[in-house]
């Protein structure tokens, strides 16, 4: 990675950051600790100079000096250097024993340098001073041996903060590096999308972080980002080839009654023909518009809670008479006592049922029978139409949801080859499933929707109003799939 690059690297600044707070914290921390061991070690020569102060003083026999003075000699004899420091004055002044000649310090706690002690250093002393039956006695203590203790702690310190700023800037410069190169990854992908490979992933490394899941997510969406493009360009496709026969025979049959009526004959036909071609692209057209309206998802802002049992059993009614013109039975199995409700659009969720039953209808024999069947779970509302007609063979069911494919024994009957890519339309658009199954013979559609709102309300369906939809007086000619 470039240099400029990683500087440019959102994870190197936060690593860098992460690492300076760190070693602030280390520092502050540090300070704070080095102070608290400066002021122990500073109690502690206290401490210590007050307990030779005591042992001297205790030496001291009434109205004898001599032991004292004998005591402090000894205490100066196994002192090494000046160190520690001495001095017993008799009342009038004179040095009775110790290792400096003065001491210009006042009663009590002093810090001081060491020539008021008499000494040639400057080092500072720590000294106290009282009287032992009014004869001067000092005691004190250089801060040679804690400051240079100190030093070292310092010394030690500073360099433990060089190790660690030197590891958490390498460590930062690591995990940037491996981030940045997932990073580099990703937008190496979404280059290749742009420049129009579809067909590139993001690879994962499959240890679950945030960038995998970030990066199957972006999957997901150029997955279907894929699907989608595909899908028009199919589209494409299919209306150039399915929509270049209609409009042949509609340029024809206009070419036919412009002739007839250049030699006085009626046109009426033909312009009936025409006006029914021209009703049959204009079809294709609205359902090609509803099935992407759908897929956008301007929909569901629409969405409210839909009981399927009022949804089915109005289709029942709609259609009974329909199956009954064509001699077919067309049944409704609802579970007892059970409110199939779920959050949806209930207009799009009848005009889905109503293309399924329309397709048994027309492409199932006279005699046959429609089954609606529909079950409740806690997760799920199942939901079948099942017929005994011809249904479809297993290699076409992959292929009947695409926009405009019509089977080859279908294309004899009216339709558009819409209805299917509408029904998966609209169950994509509910998070709903779908499956083709043979019913031996016929067709077993199970559809399987998700129960975004489930309860149970027995008296549901018979509160919901059951107004037919405004489609249903002149169900549209997209209707059909199969």
């Amino acid at each position: 990675m470039r240099r400029i690059d990683l500087l440019k690297s959102t994870p190197f600044r936060l690593a860098i950051i992460f690492a300076t707070l760190f070693i602030m914290s280390f520092v502050v921390a540090g300070f704070i600790t080095f102070q608290l061991l400066k002021r122990e070690l500073a109690d502690h020569l206290d401490q210590t100079i007050q307990d030779t102060y005591a042992i001297l003083t205790a030496s001291y026999g009434e109205g004898d000096a001599s032991e004292l003075s004998e005591t402090v000699t000894s205490h100066v004899l196994s002192s090494s250097g000046l160190g520690r420091v001495f001095l017993l004055s008799s009342k009038d002044g004179q040095r009775l024993a110790g290792n400096i000649e003065t001491a210009d310090v006042p009663s009590g706690w002093s810090t001081v340098e060491g020539a008021r002690l008499g000494l040639a250093n400057d080092e500072p002393y720590r000294v106290y001073s009282g009287q032992v039956d009014k004869q001067p006695l000092v005691v004190g203590m250089s801060f040679r041996e804690n400051e240079e203790f100190l030093r070292i702690v310092f010394i030690s310190f500073a360099w433990a903060s060089v190790m660690v700023l030197v590891l958490a800037a390498a460590g930062g410069v690591f995990l940037a590096s491996r981030v940045q190169k997932r990073l580099e990854t990703v937008a190496s992908t979404m280059r290749k999308v742009g420049s129009g490979k579809l067909d590139v992933r993001i690879p994962l490394v499959g240890n679950g972080d945030d960038i995998d899941r970030l990066s199957d997510q972006v999957n997901q969406a150029l997955g279907r980002v894929s699907s989608l493009v595909e899908g028009m360009r199919q589209v494409s496709t299919d209306i150039a080839h399915d929509l270049k026969t209609p409009l042949n025979r509609l340029s024809l049959t206009i070419s036919q009654a412009i002739d007839k009526a250049g030699q006085g004959s009626s046109i009426v036909a033909d312009l009936k023909r025409a006006q029914d071609e021209s009703h049959h692209i204009n079809a294709t057209f609205d359902a090609l518009l509803r099935i992407a309206q759908i897929e956008a998802g301007s929909r569901r802002s629409r969405f409210s809670e839909v009981d399927l049992r009022e949804c089915l059993e109005t289709i029942l009614e709609v259609y009974a008479d329909v199956a009954d013109d064509r001699k077919q039975q067309l049944q409704l199995s609802l579970e007892p006592d059970v409110a199939f409700v779920m959050t949806g659009d209930r207009e799009l969720l009848i005009q889905l049922f109503a293309n399924l039953i329309e397709n048994s209808i027309r492409h199932s024999p006279e005699g046959a029978k429609i089954w609606i069947n529909a079950t409740h779970s806690d997760a799920t509302i199942n939901v079948s139409v099942a017929d005994n007609g011809p249904g479809i063979p297993v290699e076409e069911r992959s292929k009947v949801f695409q926009r405009l494919y019509r089977l080859d024994k279908s294309r004899t009957t009216p339709g558009t080859g819409l209805g299917l890519s509408l029904v998966k339309a609209i169950l994509d658009l509910h998070h709903a499933g779908i499956e083709l199954e043979d019913n031996a013979p016929g067709l077993r559609v199970k559809l399987s929707f998700p129960v975004v709102s489930p309860y149970n309300r027995p008296d549901l369906a018979a509160t919901t109003a059951r107004a037919k939809p405004s489609f249903m007086s002149n169900p549209p000619a997209e209707n059909t799939g199969q």
